[in-house]
C-alpha cells in the first residue's frame, strides 16, 4: 500500500535558524550536467553525466519580528554560503533529510494590495548533499 506523506510536517533551517514557522512551501531540485560524447559513426547523440547540481526555494508568510523573522534572518545572508537543512517528514530517527552548504542567491518580498505579504529565498547548492537519514 502506498504511504502518502503530507507536506505539513516539513522542517527547514537556514544558517542554523529554524524557518519552519514562517514557511508554507519548499522545493528542492537535484540535477546533473549533461555532456555530449557523440563520436563519428553514431546516428544519435550519446550523453554522459557530469557534475551534480541542485537548488532550493523556500517561501512563506512575512513576519516583521526584528530578530527572528524571515527578513531579519535571510536578507543579510544574500551572497553568502550557509548550511541548509530540509526535513520533508519532520524530525525523527531514521527520517529523511538533506543537509548542504548553499549560496543564498535571492531574497524576495511580495506585497499584494489585497492579500498577505509573503517572502521567498532562492538557494544554490555548493558541494555535496548529505542525504543520510536523521540519527538519534
Amino acid at each position: 500500500m502506498t504511504v502518502i506523506i503530507r507536506g505539513n510536517k516539513t522542517e527547514v533551517e537556514l544558517d542554523g535558524v529554524e524557518l519552519t514557522d514562517y514557511s508554507n512551501n519548499s522545493q528542492l531540485e537535484f540535477s546533473a550536467d549533461s555532456h555530449d560524447v557523440t563520436t563519428y559513426g553514431n546516428d544519435s547523440h550519446v550523453f554522459s553525466g557530469g557534475l551534480l547540481n541542485g537548488n532550493a526555494t523556500i517561501s512563506g508568510f512575512y513576519d516583521s519580528t526584528a530578530v527572528t523573522g524571515p527578513r531579519a534572518v535571510i536578507k543579510p545572508l544574500v551572497g553568502t554560503v550557509v548550511e541548509f537543512v530540509h526535513r520533508p517528514e519532520g524530525t525523527g530517527t531514521g527520517k529523511p533529510q538533506d543537509v548542504v552548504q548553499a549560496l543564498v542567491t535571492k531574497y524576495t518580498q511580495t506585497h499584494p494590495v489585497a492579500d498577505i505579504v509573503t517572502w521567498a529565498v532562492d538557494l544554490q547548492f555548493s558541494g555535496d548533499v548529505d542525504s543520510d537519514p536523521q540519527a538519534s
